[in-house]
């Protein structure tokens, strides 16, 4: 990652892509944003107004060919993706370009990992080489142990266990990283929704199930893990504050990361709300 190579950036929704700007300009590298209409936050124009070693080009999703001629003519040979591109956008009313729409046609399925790598091929034929989604942000990769006040209890251990054997068989087929359980019994997988409005929706559902005083245990443990083949430069599990709120509201009391790759953004203020929330985090070494 040399310091004086342009940077192609990527950028979806969320914090992600502003904390991996800050993180390559940081580094020296200039950064040439791709930002995607219907999903990058347009504070993005105001970092390009404030910094010349930003450019930011606006693109829809489906503009295969804008992107790959924004990156020729900015001189970019080696970009980065950053933030989530919603799953539910590949069945949503953008109309795929003749690139896009090629690539759409060849593909054996639609999931995350056959499109974004067929992305990436294509890109890579232009002589655009995508790097890992975590460059220049490595530190905020969590590493293993409790990161909270409090660990998991025999309950959530269990709980963990369980989850992770159901997560991880989840991911091998690119339908979600997360699973929400209570009691050894999942509650919830994620699939085009997202982690939070799982996490959600097994809040709601657990409040459907009648007498908080029966024998059921009530507390939800969310387990989030890595795709047994993780491809690092895209779809990489990360989790921030949001992630804790939203347990909080759904009454979920622990969280079970992958260590080494699962990406923590603020992870002092995720701890603090943690520990506020009396929620216990434990990030886990892969196998």
């Amino acid at each position: 990652m040399a310091s004086s190579q342009k940077l192609g950036l990527i950028a979806g929704n969320g914090r992600f892509p502003f904390l991996l700007l800050d993180a390559a300009r940081a580094h020296g590298a200039e950064v040439v944003v791709a930002a995607i209409r219907e999903e990058t936050d347009p504070e993005m124009n105001a970092r390009a107004q404030a910094d010349p070693g930003i450019r930011v080009h606006w693109l829809s999703l489906g503009e295969l060919s804008r992107l790959i001629d924004t990156f020729h003519k900015e001189g970019v040979s080696e970009a980065v993706m950053a933030g989530q591109v919603k799953h539910k956008q590949i069945f949503s009313s953008i109309r795929p370009d003749w690139r896009l729409g090629k690539l759409l046609l060849n593909l054996r399925t639609r999931n995350t990992d056959m499109l974004l790598g067929a992305v990436a091929k294509v890109l890579a034929d232009e002589g655009i080489r995508l790097i890992p989604s975590t460059a220049y942000l490595e530190p905020l990769l969590a590493q293993p142990g409790v990161l909270t006040a409090r660990p998991p209890s025999e309950q959530e251990q269990r709980d963990i266990d369980y989850g992770r054997q159901v997560a991880l068989a989840l991911a091998g087929f690119d339908l979600g990283q997360t699973v929400v359980i209570a009691a050894q019994a999942c509650v919830a997988i994620e699939a085009m929704e997202g982690t939070d409005a799982t996490i959600e929706r097994a809040g709601a559902l657990m409040r459907t199930l009648g007498d908080p005083a029966s024998t059921l245990e009530r507390t939800l443990t969310v387990v989030k893990v890595a795709k047994p083949r993780q491809d690092m430069r895209f779809d990489v599990p990360v989790i921030g504050i949001r992630t804790i709120q939203t347990m909080r509201q759904a009454g979920a009391t622990c969280l079970a990361l992958e260590a080494h790759r699962t990406l923590i953004f603020d992870r002092d203020a995720v701890c603090t709300e943690a520990d506020a929330a009396g929620v216990a985090v434990i990030a886990i070494e892969h196998g």
